[in-house]
């Protein structure tokens, strides 16, 4: 049976998923995903990892496509998603606030635990990172950051806290997905992140006409529905 390898960031993970059994059923092959932080992603494909499509923030498949790893020709966008905060599900107190940059900073500094994806390879990790220096808070709450290797993987291990009171952020497309989390909010708009997620197709693949269709899939009417019920703003 055919194979697409597809190599992706957290955020395309519920748009391939949500299309992926009809699109084997049709097409009679299997869809190998792998979704974690894009940089750990782009660095697969530098290495030489196979793959077929890549799905990451513009900027890393415009660095891949200067590489000469992706075919110029291909790339399209899925859309753009928003970077939001999250709390358990099963969190009894009231949500914390955090439409402003000073309520937003409370937030952090009164929650236990704060979960995030990895900080130097993630998309939403390096922006959080970025909103903690901005808000003064990277050395004070340092030992309260709880990171992980993608925000799907933060998400689920912050659901699993005993203590309902942990906040944490990442894309919300990997919020939307996480069952035992709640999206709060968008980050407020001094510090807001909105990135365009981005496919292209890798010059060593094996199968690109295939990978090809399945591109048109992910940013087509066949797809629409479903990334803008998990967040894509399309």
């Amino acid at each position: 049976m055919i194979e697409i390898r597809v190599l992706s960031g957290g955020a395309a993970a519920g748009v391939v998923k949500g299309i992926q059994e009809d699109f084997e059923n049709t097409h009679q092959c299997k869809i190998n995903g792998t979704f974690s932080a894009v940089g750990a992603m782009r660095d697969l494909v530098l290495q030489g990892e196979a793959c077929d499509l890549v799905i990451l923030s513009k900027s890393l498949v415009d660095e891949l496509v200067s590489s000469g790893h992706v075919d110029p020709i291909t790339v399209k966008s899925l859309g753009i998603v928003p970077t939001g905060i999250a709390i358990p599900s099963k969190r009894t107190s009231p949500s914390p606030k955090i439409t402003t940059v000073d309520e937003l900073k409370e937030a952090f500094m009164s929650a236990p635990a704060l979960y995030f994806p990895d900080m130097q390879k993630s998309t939403a990790g390096i922006h959080f990172m970025k909103v903690m220096k901005t808000l003064g808070l990277d050395k004070e709450l340092a030992d309260r950051f709880k990171t992980f290797p993608n925000g799907a993987t933060a998400m689920a291990q912050m659901a699993l806290d005993p203590n309902t009171n942990v906040i944490g952020g990442t894309q919300t497309t990997e919020i939307n997905i996480c069952p035992g989390v709640n999206l709060v909010g968008l980050l407020p708009q001094a510090l807001e992140l909105n990135t365009d997620y981005t496919l292209g197709i890798c010059k060593n693949s094996k199968n690109p006409d295939l990978a090809k269709i399945l591109a048109n899939v992910l940013v087509g009417n066949d797809s629409l529905a479903i990334r803008q019920q998990i967040g894509y703003l399309i």
